[in-house]
């Protein structure tokens, strides 16, 4: 059920240009955001990255001009971001760099923050000053910036992001899978921050299901705040629809079904004994509903998937692929999975 996506993230050895390629094949509209760093010795020691992601800002900076060159805005569909890695793995200078560039530019900038409260004492250690308060340092707060996960923040930091129009991505599943802690969504809700819905990356989230991304988010308000009314089911369905388009910056042409705006629609099957009796369909959509349930997807009036088959490329052999080449990849690095059952 996903028509647009973030990737707050890529590089080269990422496979970026392969991940354009295959928007523009399949029909989705997506925002890469390119990485960029200037301090490797950091993320090494700290065994942050592998030595083989590791570049120079130099490199960094002009492939995120040549993707925006070959890419951004191609099909309406695509475009291209700053992603810069984390303090600790880019200088103050190169911060203040990107933040010109995509002024210039005219694009957006995203990048992982407060995500642990071990970054909240690097901060304070390193810059005498806490996440929030160095982004404005450096100039990375306002409209064109999406902070991901910003667990660990104050209310002053949360009136900041409001009073910036600075937005937040919050990904619940990931948090919990890692422990990390929730996001305090329901008060930046209140203090006016736009806060939009994410699952952070394969690994830390397993399956990418937006729809069970949205009962997490609003089982997890509720936990954290005590309250079974933290944040309603239509907060919710706003977070994974026009608060998303908002932080994105393209709020005008999609998130809701208005006229004037691209057709972006998906069509759910109601008719599932997990859905039947159909009493409230908003509160249905966000307790109830799985990815599975969708049946049709509509991407700027293009039927993308029908039936759930989608139509733009052969699904199974992709799939055939995949299952063949992740096999491969584990195998070469000498990865075994962890049973902590005996199973022969």
């Amino acid at each position: 059920g996903t028509t647009t996506f973030l990737e707050a993230g890529l590089s080269g050895r990422y496979g970026m240009e392969g991940i354009a390629e295959a928007l523009e094949q399949i029909g989705m509209r997506g925002v890469l955001g390119r990485h960029v760093m200037d301090m490797p010795g950091y993320a090494l020691e700290k065994s942050i990255i592998h030595p083989g992601l590791v570049e120079t800002k130099e490199y960094g900076m002009k492939e995120v001009l040549h993707m925006y060159q070959k890419w951004h805005g191609k099909h309406g569909r695509i475009f291209i971001w700053f992603a810069p890695r984390t303090p600790g793995a880019v200088t103050v200078e190169t911060y203040r760099e990107i933040v010109a560039k995509a002024k210039e530019l005219g694009i957006g900038i995203t990048m992982h923050l407060a995500e642990v409260k071990e970054d909240v004492e690097y901060f304070k250690k390193e810059f005498g000053m806490r996440p929030v308060e160095f982004c404005k340092y450096i100039g990375m707060l306002g409209t064109n910036v999406v902070l991901i996960h910003v667990v660990w923040v104050t209310d002053e930091e949360i009136k900041l992001l409001a009073k910036t129009g600075t937005h937040v991505a919050h990904n619940p599943s990931c948090n919990m899978k890692l422990g990390s802690g929730l996001t305090p969504v329901a008060k930046m809700l209140r203090e006016g921050v736009n806060v939009g819905l994410g699952c952070d990356g394969g690994p830390s989230n397993d399956n990418y299901d937006m729809i069970e991304e949205m009962k997490i988010a609003a089982l997890g308000q509720a936990l954290i705040n005590e309250d079974p009314k933290a944040i309603t089911a239509e907060q919710v369905i706003e977070m994974a629809t026009i608060n998303g388009a908002k932080a994105l910056g393209l709020d005008k042409e999609i998130g809701s079904i208005e006229v004037g705006k691209k057709a972006d629609i998906i069509i759910i099957d109601y008719w599932k004994p997990h859905l039947i009796p159909m009493l409230n369909p908003i509160t249905h959509l966000v307790y109830a509903a799985q990815g599975q349930d969708v049946e049709t997807v509509i991407i700027d009036g293009k039927i993308i998937m029908k039936n759930r088959k989608i139509l733009t490329v052969n699904e199974e052999k992709i799939l055939e692929e995949a299952e063949k080449r992740g096999h491969q990849v584990i195998e070469r690095a000498g990865i075994k999975p962890i049973i902590h059952w005996s199973v022969e």
